[in-house]
Formats: structure tokens, C-alpha cells, sequence
């Protein structure tokens, strides 16, 4: 398992920058988000990426060298404290092709935060990097932009700015009770799978293994999570729980596969966390030692998400 360094927390006066590996953003939504990271005491820099609507193809914001010259650039200029992706969708891994890690200083981490689709940079940054990293809301997405107030806007900047002991999921269900310990890893399950194979892909041993999707047929759900229990990727994982699966047909017989999947590999399961996709989401830390307790609905971080 890689040793994750955590990032120092934000301060009001950091420096941030504000892009996209994936898909064309809202704008509108945009202007709001970078006012919520304004408003929160951060210095904001929207690099071009951001602003960029599709040209190779109206899925892509801009072309891989723009997606993926911002994206170093960020992660290596050290006047960055963080990185906010403003939207997911499709193209962070063409985006990684053309990443230069050779610019980027593993000793000098920096909160990165996305999800979705931004799953496959996470993970990236903690093969090649070995930074942790934070599953959470993006600046065009949902309601980051209502800034404080906003349930997802307040818990992700409580998470980075200081330390948090624990996240609590009072809706969710016990699946395979029992407590474990372990790293968080995990994201977009979809990513995951499609990570496999790849110079990025980091199998969950040891790890408390978080996962959510959206937006895919219940055979192809089943196909996926059915990928990673071939592959090595769930080999030895000390616990999972799952987050939202939304749009994705019947929720009961998405939780009777899940449940069908998982609740044979002898770990605790908890099912039903408020992370994901179409709700007000909790960020999840990743990289960070915790403790599942499926039994009472917590993850207890042993370790600060941030330094």
C-alpha cells in the first residue's frame, strides 16, 4: 500500500486554481462556484480548461494538451495551496496520457478535490504522487455554487481547512456488520474498472474500499462491479461502503446485486452513504487511515485528511 502524504490545510488567502480534465462545464454554475471559493477567503485562478467548450469532440472541454497543460501546470506551479475541478463528465484519462509528472514535487501535496469522472485523477495522484485527495463536490456541479450554507459546500471546506474525526451516515444500511480498519481509497466505480490495467490503477488491499455510480443499466452495474471482483482490484479489502448508485434502475435491485456481490467477501459492508452523485454529497477523504464501523453508520478518520 502507498504512503500517503496529506496536504497542508487551506487558510483564507491560499491560492487556487479552478479547472477541468473532462467535459464542457456549466458556465453559469461556474461563476457561482468561483464566487463560494471567493467568498470562503480563497484567491481563485479559472484556467482555460475551465472556460473551454468542445472542439475535437463536444464531450471534451478544449483538447487533451489544453486539459492536460493545466492539469501540470497546477499541480506543479507552487503557488498553489489547491486544486478545485469544476466539472466531471468524460476525459480525465486522455487527459492522463499527457500529464508530465516528471514537473511535480511528491513532497509538496495540495488539496485536489473532484468526483465522477475526476475518480481517475484521484487515483492517479496517489500512484504517481502518493498525495491523498478529496471525493467531492465540483465548482459547476450540484449546488456548490449556493457556497455557505449548502450542506456539500460546508462539509467539503470543513474537510479541507481543518481536521474532521468523523463522518457519520445516519441513513445508511448494514450490510455485513463488523468493524474494519484500513486506507480510504475508491470513487466512480465505472473508472475504477476502467483504470484497471493501467500505470494509474491502485487495487484496494488493505484499504476501505468507497464506491458509487450513476446514470448506468443494472446489467451493466453488475458487469462492472463483477470487473473489479475478477480483477486483483478487491483482493484482501478490509471494508467497503457504498455510496449512491442513482439512475440506475430499480434502487432495490441495484442493493440485491450489490448486496449479492459483496456480502461474500468477509468484510463489513455499509451501504447507503450520502456520497455521490445527485445529492447533497459528504466529501470523502482519500487516503487517509479510518475505521468502518458498519454496525453504527461511522468512518472514523485516524489521521487528519489534512496537515
Amino acid at each position: 500500500m502507498i504512503r500517503f502524504s496529506q496536504p497542508p490545510a487551506l487558510v483564507p488567502g491560499d491560492r487556487v486554481a479552478v479547472i477541468v480534465a473532462s467535459s464542457p462545464c456549466n458556465q453559469t454554475k461556474l461563476a457561482g462556484g468561483v464566487r463560494a471559493l471567493e467568498a470562503a477567503g480563497l484567491v481563485v485562478d479559472v484556467l482555460a480548461s475551465a472556460t473551454a467548450g468542445g472542439t475535437e469532440y463536444d464531450y471534451l472541454a478544449g483538447d487533451d494538451v489544453l486539459r492536460a497543460t493545466d492539469l501540470t501546470n497546477a499541480l506543479a506551479d507552487p503557488a498553489y495551496a489547491g486544486i478545485f475541478m469544476a466539472g466531471g463528465g468524460y476525459g480525465a484519462q486522455r487527459t492522463l496520457e499527457l500529464v508530465d509528472w516528471s514537473r511535480i514535487d511528491p513532497a509538496r501535496p495540495k488539496v485536489v478535490v473532484g468526483y465522477s469522472d475526476v475518480t481517475a485523477l484521484l487515483e492517479a495522484i496517489a500512484v504517481k504522487l502518493g498525495w491523498g485527495s478529496f471525493f467531492g463536490p465540483m465548482v459547476a456541479c450540484d449546488d456548490f455554487h449556493q457556497g455557505a450554507g449548502s450542506y456539500a459546500f460546508d462539509t467539503l471546506m470543513t474537510m479541507v481547512t481543518g481536521p474532521v474525526a468523523e463522518l457519520r451516515f445516519p441513513d445508511a444500511r448494514t450490510i455485513v456488520p463488523g468493524v474494519a480498519e484500513g486506507v480510504t481509497l475508491g470513487g466512480n466505480a465505472s473508472l475504477l474498472a476502467a483504470g484497471l490495467g493501467t500505470d494509474t490503477s491502485l487495487p484496494a488491499e488493505g484499504a476501505i474500499l468507497f464506491l458509487e455510480d450513476v446514470d448506468e443499466f443494472p446489467f451493466r452495474m453488475d458487469r462492472i462491479i463483477t470487473q473489479l471482483r475478477r480483477s486483483v482490484y478487491t483482493d484482501g479489502v478490509a471494508g467497503i461502503l457504498l455510496g449512491t448508485f442513482t439512475e440506475c434502475g430499480d434502487p432495490r435491485d441495484i442493493e440485491r446485486m450489490l448486496v449479492e456481490r459483496f456480502s461474500d467477501l468477509g468484510v463489513p459492508v455499509l451501504a447507503g452513504a450520502d456520497i455521490g452523485h445527485n445529492i447533497p454529497m459528504q466529501t470523502y477523504p482519500i487516503g487517509v487511515p479510518a475505521r468502518l464501523d458498519a454496525d453504527a453508520g461511522t468512518l472514523t478518520l485516524l489521521k487528519p485528511a489534512v496537515s
